[in-house]
C-alpha cells in the first residue's frame, strides 16, 4: 500500500514503515510482520455471543478517505469499511466484489464493469457514478491527492490531475447507474489488480460534499464495506462493525473489530499476553525487536517475506545532500546485514536495490553492503565538489516508534564510526512526520513502501516526478522518466523488464534514497483467530475473519 507504509504504502507510503505505496504505507517498526497464519496463545475460546477482535493500530490513522489515504495504517480502516470493484479474496487472487460482472476489450484498453445491487452503509445505492465522481474527484489538483499517479493508466487522467487537460477527456464514465465504462491509455496487465487498492474506491459523494472533515469522525464516514465505523476515539480507539448493508454481509463472520492506538510495542505484548489483544506485531504494528529471539525460539512467531523495501530519504534540494557523492557515501558506509542480525532479526534481507525481491529486476544489486573504502572515498570527493572541509551536524528524522528508534541509532552510530559524522536523532508522531517530511522539512528522513500492486513500476514511479505525491526526495531525472514512459508502451515482458532495469540503475546511481533492508512481517496471534488474510504485498483485510 501506499505509500510509506507505518511500516507507509504504499502500495501504499508504509506505518510508519507506505509511502508505501500503496507507499506511502504506515508499518509499524522494524520489526516487519506479514502473512495470515496462526500463532498459538493459551488463552481459552470465549463463551458464545459477539465475535470481538481486538487488535492495535500503533497510531492514529490519518484519514479514513480513500481518495486522500496514503499509508497502511489508514488502508487498514479504508479496506474494512469500503470496497472497490475488485477484491482480493482468500486465494490471493483478484475476484470481483462492487462490481459483478467485468468485460475488456480484445485490444485491452477499454473495460465495462457492472455494479451489483449494493447498498451504502446509509442505505443509499451503490452506483457507477459514485466510482465516476471518486476517481474524477482524487485526479482533481485541489484534491492534492499524493496518490493521484495510481489513476494515470486511465486515459485523460494525468493531463487532467496536472492542469493540462479537462475532466471531460478523463477516461471514465457511468453510462448508467449500473454500467461503468473506463478507457486506458495503454493495455495494462495488472489493472484489474489495481482497482482493488484504495485510490480507487468509491466515495459517497453527497457526503464528501456535505462536509470537509467527514473522513475523520465516525458519524460522518459513508461506506460500502463489509464493516462500518462505529467509534473514532482519536488517538484512544477505532471501532468498526459488521455491515448489515454489505452485498456479502453472509460472509463477514466478525461483529465487531476494536483498534487501540499504542505506540509503544512492549506495551502492545503485554496486553496481548494479558488477553486484552488478540494479535499482536504486523502488519497494523510491529512487535519489540528485544521479543524477538524468544518469540521465535518459542514456536509462538509468524514471519513472512512481504513485497516492501525500508529505505531512508535524502533531500536532495538541501546540503549536503544535494550531492549526489555524499548520499552515495552515506548508503555504502552502513552494514545492513549487522541491523539484521543484531536488531531486526526477522529474517529480513539486506537491499542493495529498490524493487524488492519477489519482483527483482537485477538479482544481485546495484552496490555492495557496508563498502567503506569507496563510501570514504567517495565522501573525500563529494565535500571537495561542495567546497566544504567538514560536515556539520545532520538530522535523521523517523516516526516515532521503538524499532526505528533503534534502526536510526545504530546507524547513527556506523555513520559516526564509519565516516566520522555527527548525526542527531528527531522523532515525530506520524501525521506530523509525514506532512514534514511532504512539506521537505527534513534532511534524511526513514521510509518504507509495500507494493500497493505486484509489479516493479509501483516502486520505479513514486520517484517519476520531482513533485511526485510520494517521492519528497526533491529528485528528479529525466533519463529515469523517459524510461518508464517507454515502459508503460513495451508488450514484450522480458523487454520491458530491461527497461526497468536500466531505470532502477539510475535510480541507484543517482541514490535520492538510501535502501536498507526488504520487509518481512512478524507477528503473535491468538489460536481462536482465523481467517485473517495479509496478501504478498502486506495489506491486511478482516473481511473474511472469525473468532472461532
Amino acid at each position: 500500500m501506499k505509500k510509506n507504509v507505518f511500516v507507509a504504502m504504499s502500495s501504499i507510503l508504509v506505518l510508519g514503515a507506505a509511502l508505501a505505496g500503496c507507499g506511502g504505507g504506515n508499518q509499524a517498526a522494524p520489526a516487519d510482520n506479514n502473512a495470515a497464519a496462526g500463532n498459538k496463545t493459551e488463552t481459552p475460546a470465549p463463551a458464545a455471543g459477539p465475535k470481538v477482535l481486538k487488535l492495535n493500530l500503533h497510531s492514529e490513522p490519518p484519514t479514513a478517505d480513500p481518495g486522500i489515504a496514503e499509508d497502511t495504517t489508514s488502508s487498514t480502516i479504508i479496506t474494512a469499511t469500503f470496497e472497490g470493484l475488485t477484491r482480493v479474496g482468500k486465494d490471493n487472487k483478484v475476484h470481483e466484489a462492487a462490481a459483478e460482472k467485468i468485460e475488456v476489450s480484445p485490444d485491452g484498453k477499454k473495460y465495462t464493469f457492472k455494479i451489483r445491487d449494493a447498498k451504502w452503509s446509509n442505505g443509499d445505492p451503490v452506483t457507477a457514478k459514485d466510482f465516476e465522481f471518486a476517481w474524477k474527484r482524487a485526479l482533481d489538483p485541489k484534491t492534492a491527492s499524493n496518490y493521484a499517479y495510481q489513476l494515470y493508466y486511465v486515459k485523460g487522467a494525468e493531463a487532467f490531475n496536472k492542469g493540462t487537460g479537462k475532466v471531460e477527456d478523463v477516461g471514465v464514465k457511468a453510462v448508467d447507474d449500473k454500467t461503468l465504462e473506463v478507457e486506458l491509455t495503454n493495455p495494462t496487465p495488472f489493472f484489474l489488480e489495481l482497482v482493488a487498492f484504495k485510490t480507487y474506491f468509491p466515495v459517497h459523494q453527497k457526503t464528501v460534499e456535505g462536509n470537509d472533515k467527514w473522513a475523520t469522525d465516525a458519524k460522518t464516514i459513508v461506506g460500502n464495506g463489509p464493516f462500518k465505523m462505529e467509534t473514532w476515539e482519536h488517538k484512544s480507539k477505532l471501532v468498526v462493525v459488521k455491515n448489515d448493508n454489505y452485498w456479502d454481509k453472509d460472509n463477514v463472520k466478525l461483529d465487531k473489530i476494536e483498534f487501540s492506538m499504542v505506540e509503544d510495542e512492549n506495551t502492545e505484548l503485554s496486553m496481548y499476553e494479558n488477553g486484552e489483544l488478540d494479535w499482536a506485531g504486523a502488519p497494523t504494528s510491529a512487535l519489540p525487536t528485544d521479543a524477538i529471539p524468544a518469540l521465535k525460539e518459542s514456536g509462538k512467531m509468524t514471519t513472512q517475506p512481504i513485497a516492501g523495501t525500508y529505505f531512508y530519504r535524502f533531500n536532495t534540494e538541501k546540503a549536503p545532500f544535494n550531492n549526489v557523492k555524499i548520499r552515495k557515501a552515506f548508503a555504502y558506509a552502513i552494514d545492513r546485514q549487522s541491523l539484521i542480525d543484531n536488531i531486526l532479526q526477522a529474517g529480513q534481507l539486506p537491499a542493495t536495490g529498490y524493487v524488492p525481491p519477489s519482483m527483482a529486476l537485477n538479482k544481485d544489486g546495484y552496490f555492495k553492503d557496508k563498502d567503506l573504502d569507496a563510501a570514504k572515498k567517495l565522501l573525500e570527493e563529494g565535500m571537495k565538489e561542495a567546497g566544504i572541509s567538514k560536515l556539520p551536524t545532520l538530522t535523521l528524522s523517523y516516526n516515532t516508534s521503538e524499532g526505528h528508534k533503534k534502526i536510526a541509532e545504530a546507524i547513527q552510530d556506523q555513520w559516526k564510526k564509519n565516516l566520522g559524522v555527527d548525526v542527531k536523532l528527531e522523532n515525530k508522531e506520524w501525521k506530523v512526520y509525514l506532512d514534514d517530511v511532504h512539506q521537505g522539512k527534513y534532511q534524511v528522513a526513514r521510509a518504507g513502501w509495500l507494493g500497493d500492486f505486484n509489479d516493479p513500476i509501483n516502486f520505479l514511479e513514486m520517484f517519476k516526478e520531482k513533485d511526485g505525491g510520494n517521492n519528497d526526495t526533491r529528485w528528479e531525472n529525466p533519463k529515469y522518466k523517459e524510461l518508464l514512459n517507454q515502459s508503460a508502451l513495451e508488450q514484450d515482458p522480458e523487454k520491458r523488464k530491461a527497461i526497468l532495469a536500466e531505470a532502477e540503475q539510475i535510480l541507484m546511481d543517482e541514490m535520492p534514497i538510501m535502501p536498507i533492508y526488504y520487509y518481512t512481517q512478524s507477528w503473535v496471534k491468538n489460536d481462536k483467530v482465523d481467517g485473517v488474510i495479509i496478501d504478498g504485498l502486506g495489506a491486511v483485510d478482516y473481511k473474511y475473519a472469525d473468532i472461532k
